[in-house]
């Protein structure tokens, strides 16, 4: 190739709409997520134990959601050294809490871990007509005896079944150090935060895991809306993620 031909190369490229990368240079690509960046967490023992025992779970379909499951962790070890106990809305199987746990090493602290879930799929009476439509697509198997099996182990460990806003008066608490949002459906979300709000300590870290991830555009505009409400600033991530501190 001669030197105008590359030069005119070099500038029809430029005008494409995405950056052509050597895939060597590539060190993440996963879960929708491609980067570029250091992703040296994901081989470091600590994090790849507690994301193999969320893992064996079966909660991901074989996916691989490590960059997710980063944060989480992130969010949970801020939440460690905080007053409080740790809450999970939408439980599913349990992969992500059983990271989390394992990764701050909750089973040798006093803090509870509050898993709600109805642990057999979405409660329709609590979806829009969209959400509705959406379910429809998704396969839930019972897995509340599986959960249990799963934080056998964890002390703090508290199971409530049934469907949120409905169970929140269960969780017996009067401060939370880490909140995880992840029930695909808008209205119990939204419930759920304001429910737990007022008992966040100052710097706790709320998870919301469905935020930027297409289909999911009503949690997001529910979220947007009441943070203008409540005063309060989202960060969404490019994972699909989203947290909010809680800085007062």
């Amino acid at each position: 190739m001669t030197a105008p031909e590359r030069t005119l190369l070099r500038r029809l490229l430029g005008r494409l709409p995405v950056r052509l990368v050597r895939r060597s240079s590539i060190r993440y690509d996963e879960d929708g997520v491609i980067s570029l960046h250091d992703a040296s967490f994901a081989a470091r023992p600590r994090f790849a134990a507690a994301y193999r025992a969320g893992e064996a779970t079966g909660s991901w379909s074989g996916a691989s959601i490590r960059w997710r499951a980063h944060v989480a962790c992130w969010a949970a070890s801020v939440g460690a050294r905080l007053d409080g106990d740790f809450v999970e809305c939408g439980v599913n199987r349990g992969g992500l809490a059983r990271a989390v746990a394992d990764f701050v090493g909750l089973a040798a602290t006093e803090k509870r871990f509050w898993l709600l879930d109805t642990y057999a799929g979405l409660d329709v009476s609590k979806l829009s007509k969209a959400e509705r439509q959406r379910a429809s697509k998704w396969d839930y198997e019972p897995c509340f005896d599986a959960v249990r099996r799963t934080f056998a182990d964890l002390p703090g460990a508290r199971i409530i079944r049934g469907p949120v806003p409905d169970t929140l008066p269960q969780v017996d608490t009067r401060r939370v150090a880490y909140l995880s949002l992840d029930m695909n459906c808008a209205a119990p979300e939204i419930a759920a935060f304001r429910h737990f709000w007022p008992l966040l300590s100052p710097g706790a870290i709320v998870l919301l895991d469905d935020y930027g991830w297409a289909g999911h555009e009503e949690q997001r505009d529910a979220f947007d809306a009441l943070s203008r409400e409540l005063e309060f600033t989202i960060l969404s991530l490019p994972t699909g993620q989203a947290v909010i501190v809680r800085t007062a």
